[in-house]
């Protein structure tokens, strides 16, 4: 494994509902609606730990935190991501950096990204400049253009640590 690197890919979706938080990258935004979904249903940071988990062929945040299970009720996703890292480390693996896209019609988001970014880098034990987060609409077309929810894709470049 010295020298291997992979890269891996998540895609996370969830509705836009009345009466919870929107929670993106960690941060609460104000908006009148949030994500529903069975943890903070942080559609970013699910995004991210996909693209981990895949590059590292160790199947998907479903398989490891399923919804449905009590311990996982509105459990803030940076926690998971957290969780996400131990088994990387455990499986010797460097992250080496994570991209992200969300897409919303609304809120904008451009005023949070750099905290979203701190909070991930936090969890990941990454330096903020290998995280980076982009945002964008689409344009009116689809459930996101219509407002009904929101979407995120991740990549993630992972390298072995054994020497």
């Amino acid at each position: 494994m010295p020298g291997k690197t992979r890269i891996g890919f998540g895609h996370d979706i969830h509705p836009l509902v009345t009466g919870r938080k929107l929670v993106l990258g960690g941060v609460v935004v104000p908006f009148d609606k949030g994500l529903d979904g069975w943890s903070d249903a942080d559609v970013l940071v699910h995004a991210v730990m996909d693209a981990l988990l895949g590059a590292a062929a160790l199947g998907d945040i479903g398989t490891h935190f399923p919804p449905g299970n009590p311990e996982y009720k509105n459990i803030s996703s940076l926690v998971l991501l957290a969780g996400v890292k131990k088994m990387l480390d455990a499986g010797h693996w460097k992250i080496g950096n994570v991209d992200v896209m969300v897409l919303a019609e609304a809120p904008k988001l451009k005023d949070y990204m750099a905290e979203m970014a701190a909070n991930i880098a936090g969890s990941l034990s990454l330096a903020v400049s290998d995280v980076s987060i982009k945002a964008g609409t689409s344009e009116k077309l689809g459930f996101v253009g219509r407002g009904e929810g929101i979407a995120a894709e991740a990549v993630a470049l992972l390298e072995s640590a054994l020497e």
